[in-house]
């Protein structure tokens, strides 16, 4: 199989880009990480388990119903 000229410039090229970009994403793994873990969601449960109360089931519930709307629409786009 002969290797052209356009087929060479394309691997070298994206070689070259896959090379800046995985030195880029290894110098700021620090920001990206604190940006997906300030991102992500938690469950606000101010007491055991087994303590908590119809209301606050229900309030964690409809909470978490509305976060997978908001996925559903954004996802949707």
């Amino acid at each position: 199989m002969a290797l052209n000229r356009d087929f060479l410039m394309g691997f070298l090229s994206g070689t070259v880009v896959g090379a800046v970009g995985y030195r880029l994403y290894e110098q700021n793994s620090g920001q990206l990480k604190s940006l997906v873990q300030s991102n992500v969601p938690t469950l606000s449960f101010q007491s055991p388990r087994g303590e908590l109360t119809v209301e606050e089931l229900v309030s964690q519930k409809e909470r978490l119903e509305d976060l997978i709307a908001e996925k559903k629409v954004v996802a949707s786009l």
